[in-house]
Parts: structure tokens; sequence; C-alpha cells
């Protein structure tokens, strides 16, 4: 696997949003949205302390096992958006109900709960589909969508982790030597299911979504501390899941065209790779590095450096809860779907 192939994440966000068609980048909006942010990056929820303190089902304490845990949970971190918000897969967790990505974690805190050692790359590399069902069993009528490609991606993940790493992600981690790009180039170059890429224009792109979320993950579970201190964090960029697009829409940092805005409020579903959901992702990651960029001068007009607080990592995370909490607010903008493929994954 040759990483040096394909553009990285900011350079392929760079050349979308320079050749789409479909998708466009506003400017005065981006710095709308940037002043708008501007104190907000001041707040507990924009920063390390918030991924655990905002998210109850996020690890608590450093440690190897907590490594293990957002190993886990981000190899399986795709398609849970549901077709009707009133009928969808949620677990219950200590007595409150999940949906999406949370009723993932809700799962696997059940199970650890249970004494089922889900976390551990020796059994979720030899469990049985029967077993997946069970872990990841959801509390209404609607189970947990894929629950058949989630199991090969923990068959397949739980081997290379035991014959490459001895089983734990915090050895990973450790070969990446505190950098960022480091840890990603191991991620996509030994776990398959974490090549997220595309040819756009003739060119070879790559979002690594999961693959980045894995290491801004690995990053917030251990403070950015000790293996976590990866001095390069800023060079990851946001994680162009079908959230962010949205919120960026809705908040006038970006723009689709008529067709496109068409299309989605048809429920058109995208193939991976498709033209227009390239477009999508690739400039929602584009305006989130102008964001960034817009928030640092800012500051830097009240002569104040911020840039150890402010980078993409905690810019998506404070826009992925934004969307969430607003989420009526945006009924109006549609997100995109699409068929999910084990490599060519956003959602």
């Amino acid at each position: 696997m040759n990483m040096e192939a394909f553009l990285n994440p900011k350079d392929s966000a760079k050349f979308i949003m320079e050749n789409s068609q479909d998708v466009y980048v506003e400017e005065d909006g981006v710095r709308k949205v940037a002043e708008m942010l501007f104190d907000k990056v001041l707040e507990k929820d924009f920063s390390v302390a918030g991924w655990k303190s905002s998210h109850e089902l996020n690890p608590q304490v450093v440690s190897e096992d907590a490594v293990n845990w957002v190993f886990l949970v981000d190899a399986l971190n795709f398609s849970f958006w549901s077709e009707h918000e009133d009928h969808k897969c949620l677990v219950k967790y200590k007595g409150k109900m999940y949906s999406g990505y949370w009723s993932l974690c809700a799962a696997v805190n059940r199970a650890l709960d249970e004494g089922i050692p889900i976390t551990s790359a020796s059994y979720y590399a030899t469990m049985t589909l029967e077993q997946v069902r069970h872990v990841f069993c959801s509390d209404t009528d609607v189970p947990m969508p894929l629950l058949e490609e989630r199991h090969r991606v923990l068959n397949e993940t739980g081997t290379v982790l035991l014959e490459k790493f001895g089983g734990s992600f915090l050895t990973c981690v450790k070969q990446s030597g505190k950098s960022a790009q480091k840890l990603l180039q191991l991620v996509v170059e030994n776990f398959p299911s974490f090549r997220d890429e595309a040819t756009f224009q003739g060119k070879k792109v790559a979002f690594y979504k999961r693959a980045q979320i894995l290491v801004a993950d690995t990053w917030s579970v251990l403070e950015g501390k000790g293996d976590g201190c990866f001095s390069d964090i800023s060079s990851v960029t946001i994680f162009a899941d079908y959230r962010i697009p949205q919120v960026l829409v809705h908040l006038g940092a970006m723009k689709y065209s008529e067709e496109l805005m068409k299309k989605l409020k048809e429920g058109h579903m995208f193939q991976s790779g498709e033209k227009q959901e390239v477009e999508i992702r690739g400039c929602s990651i584009w305006c989130c590095e102008l964001l960034c960029n817009h928030l640092l001068d800012l500051y830097k007009k009240k002569g104040e450096n911020m840039s150890e607080k402010i980078n993409a990592v905690l810019l998506d995370y404070y826009l992925w809860d934004y969307a969430r909490d607003h989420r009526e607010d945006m009924k109006g903008i549609p997100f995109h779907r699409q068929f999910f493929n084990s490599v060519l994954d956003p959602c």
C-alpha cells in the first residue's frame, strides 16, 4: 500500500475545491462562521477535555485499554444514518437510549460490563456473526445497520492487530514516534478498511476519514500527552462525514448548486467516489481549513497565538456536536447518503 500515490487529505481537499462544479466554499460565510466561533474556542467544549467530559461513553481514564477501545469503535465507525428519525436503532445503556455512532459506543460499553472482552483483538479477530449480533443488539426492532460488514471488519482488523502489533493498538501508537502523520500512515498501510480513497478529475485523492478520526481520538484519549503528544496534530483535517457538510451549508460557509440540492432533497443515494459526493467531502475539508485559518488570524489581531488551541480536530468535534444539537434547525438542509463501501467510506 503506497500512500504517496495519493494526495494527502489536505492537498486533496484543495484540489477538489479548485475543480468543484456543484459545491462552493463561501469565503464571506467562512469569515462570519469564524466570528461566530471566536468566543467558543475558549470554552471547554472546544478542547481535548471536552471530548471526555461532554461524552460520558468515551473512556475517562488514560490507559492501554482506553486506546484499544478507541481503535475498536473507530474501526466500526461507519454508516449509522437512518431513513426515519422516529424509527431507528437504539441501544440502552445505564438507563439512557443512544442512537447513531453513540449506539455503537453504548453497545461496546454494555458488552464490557457483561464481561465480554470486545476490545480485545484476540476476541474480535475470531468473533462469529452471531456473537456480533449479540454484542451490537438493538433495543428497538431496527437492527444496527451492516452487521455482516462490521463482522468482517472486526475479524480483519483484529487479525492484523494480533499479527503485526501484538494485539494492542498502543504498540502501533508507540511506533509512530509521536507523529500524527506517521500514525495515519501506519493505520492506512496496515488496515485495509481504513483506506478511504477516490479518483477525481484524473487525480488520486484521499480523505482517510476514519483513519484520521482514529488519530484524533487517540490524541484525545491520551490527552495529548505521553505517546499521544503529537506535535503535528494540526496536520490532521476534519473528518468529512455526512453531518459536517450539512452544518457548513446551514451556517452559510458552503453552498450547493441547485441541481445537487434537488438531488439531495430527493434522497439520491450516491456511489462511493461519485463526483458530487467527492466534491461535498473535499470542499467540507477545505472549508474547515479556511475556518481554522480565519480563527487563528482573528486571535493574532488581538495579539494572541492560539495555534495550540485551534485545529481541525477540535473544530470537527465542535461542529459535529453543533449539528447534533441543532438538528431541528437544519432540517431544511439534506445530508448526503451513499451506499457503504468498506474502502470508500464516508458515513
